[in-house]
């Protein structure tokens, strides 16, 4: 299965044990609302956790998808409180197909502002443990 096809298969089925080995022990996620990368498997995978569930829901989907060999770009929608979200993420992986950088993008900035609220209350409640 393709870096492609296996974040596909985490999007629709939340297998957070595939999702754990998907990323790289040093990747790195980039998010709207922290000002500095966060570094290392454990905290991208508690950010990754925590967006499948603030915006993993049923009103979520891909509407773009664009790829090179070593990453791919992915614009989302949802819809959030009354809030219409647009966004894209960005993702890289290294030869053996772990993601290695994973950027988040958001607009507006009513979505922005929702998210972080929402984020920061989910990362607050999520177990250090997978």
């Amino acid at each position: 299965m393709t870096p492609q096809e296996r974040w596909h298969a985490y999007i629709r089925h939340h297998d957070t044990d595939a999702l754990w080995e998907m990323l790289h022990p040093d990747a790195v996620f980039e998010s709207p609302v922290v000002h500095t990368p966060q570094r290392g498997r454990e905290i991208v995978f508690k950010y990754l956790k925590s967006a499948g569930k603030v915006l993993g829901g049923a009103d979520f989907a891909y509407t773009g998808e664009w790829h090179t060999p070593d990453s791919m770009v992915l614009e989302f929608t949802n819809e959030i409180q009354g809030i219409k979200i647009n966004g894209v993420d960005i993702i890289r992986w290294n030869e053996a197909g772990q993601i290695i950088h994973f950027k988040v993008m958001v607009r507006p900035l009513k979505a922005v502002n929702l998210l972080h609220q929402l984020m920061g209350a989910q990362l607050a409640a999520t177990q250090p443990n997978r």
